[in-house]
């Protein structure tokens, strides 16, 4: 009885020291993988809008008029922003690990063990449900406002440009690693 529980016991404390190793040594998030999230996430964030703001949008507003076709093209991006988004969530499970000094890592682990396909279902939910928990009443003009603005901008150059803001303002929970190359990271 005693051998078969050593044996998970030595993978589960194998598997939180690589988790840790991980952490220390993945302290920013690059400007292309933060770029990637931004795509991935903006049909999650606008799904989430739609809800929260479902008795709030005007008919004749860009949500209900334009916002479908704008974030079809986020969505069709999804795939292939996948791997820099989940990259950019490691990072922050990590720096958020670390920052707690070695706290429970059961979502490192999960992270870590889990396909990262058969995450996204996951990751899209719990994003949508925070992003729609912190939506107030009195900002969807705001948020609609903002997506109306910068919607005639491709959904690259969308990220291309959080990432950029995120690097000028010194984002430090986790910072962006170094400056991206001339010409930016944008995709078309």
């Amino acid at each position: 009885m005693a051998h078969r529980m050593i044996a998970p016991a030595l993978a589960l404390a194998a598997l939180a020291t690589s988790q840790t190793a991980v952490a220390q040594a993945q302290v920013c998030v690059s400007s292309a993988d933060l770029s990637d999230a931004v795509v991935y996430a903006m049909p999650i964030a606008y799904d989430a809008t739609r809800t929260a703001c479902a008795n709030r949008l005007s008919a004749t507003g860009f949500m209900v008029t334009g916002g479908d076709a704008y974030i079809g093209q986020f969505r069709a991006g999804q795939n292939q922003a996948w791997p820099g988004a989940f990259r950019v969530l490691k990072t922050f499970m990590a720096s958020d690990s670390a920052a707690e000094s070695g706290a429970p890592m059961e979502m490192d682990a999960m992270l870590s063990a889990m396909p990262e396909e058969s995450l996204r279902p996951f990751v899209d939910a719990l994003v949508g449900q925070m992003i729609a928990e912190e939506i107030k009443g009195d900002t969807c003009d705001k948020i609609e406002r903002g997506l109306e603005l910068i919607s005639p901008l491709p959904t690259g150059n969308v990220g291309g440009l959080v990432a950029f803001i995120a690097e000028m303002t010194e984002l430090k929970s986790p910072p962006i690693c170094g400056a991206a190359a001339p010409g930016g990271t944008a995709r078309k």
